[in-house]
């Protein structure tokens, strides 16, 4: 078993188990997502949910301000590709000289990894067109639905604010941390919606890609290890 520093072992990984339990849950939630994704642009539009995201879309684009465009460009760079790939690298080395192992490390990969995959198997599936209002930003080549920011940031920022609560320590300094590592993906869902960039629903469903699918991995790859009391009565 792999030692956890604080708060017992963690079980073995089978290699056959985990890479059966990622794949298949990675389809499942591709497959789901594109489901409710066609259901959206086919069935939905137009519609009252329809007309409801186009009333938000238009109230950001009326409430934006040079601040907010500012802050709001902040927030997407957090969750630009390019910034969570330089992220993942050093955040994969810190953690394995931390904490010894690579068991957190391969985790983080894996989470922002199997994320993106399903988003653009999502996104080309799907195919949904962006909001009909000025955009802050050049549109990339994937559609709308799901946000990729968004589900990018739950599932990079959210793995390792699950990391850093386990194994930080004092406690009030992992809890800091860990509630500035949650709010990031708010962070960046308010923004793609500001930037006009995504309809609401597409920022709900990535937080739904990237959630479900970091639940996935966490269970798989860093379940919670027994408590020592509980060690010590085995």
């Amino acid at each position: 078993m792999t030692q956890h520093p604080r708060t017992g072992v963690y079980p073995p990984l089978h290699g056959g188990r985990v890479a059966g339990v990622l794949i298949g849950g990675g389809v499942v939630l591709a497959i789901a997502l594109s489901l409710v994704g066609w259901a959206i642009v086919h069935l939905a539009t137009p519609s009252a949910m329809s007309a409801w995201e186009d009333r938000v879309n238009q109230w950001f684009v009326v409430h934006r301000t040079s601040r907010l465009d500012a802050l709001s460009h902040l927030a997407t760079y957090l969750a630009n590709t390019a910034t969570v790939v330089a992220l993942l690298i050093v955040m994969v080395l810190v953690l394995r000289v931390w904490l010894r192992r690579w068991r957190e490390s391969v985790a983080l990969v894996m989470a922002i990894v199997g994320e993106l995959l399903i988003f653009v198997t999502v996104a080309a599936v799907v195919n949904r067109p962006r909001p009909d209002v000025p955009r802050l930003d050049m549109a990339p080549p994937t559609s709308s639905f799901p946000s990729g920011h968004t589900g990018a940031a739950v599932a990079f920022y959210g793995c390792l604010a699950i990391i850093v609560v386990r194994q930080l320590r004092p406690r009030w300094f992992a809890v800091t941390i860990t509630t500035v590592l949650f709010l990031v993906p708010i962070f960046v869902a308010v923004s793609r919606l500001y930037r006009g960039m995504h309809h609401p629903t597409d920022v709900v469903f990535g937080v739904v890609c990237g959630g479900v699918w970091l639940a996935v991995v966490l269970t798989t790859l860093l379940p919670a290890p027994p408590r020592r009391a509980e060690l010590l009565t085995r």
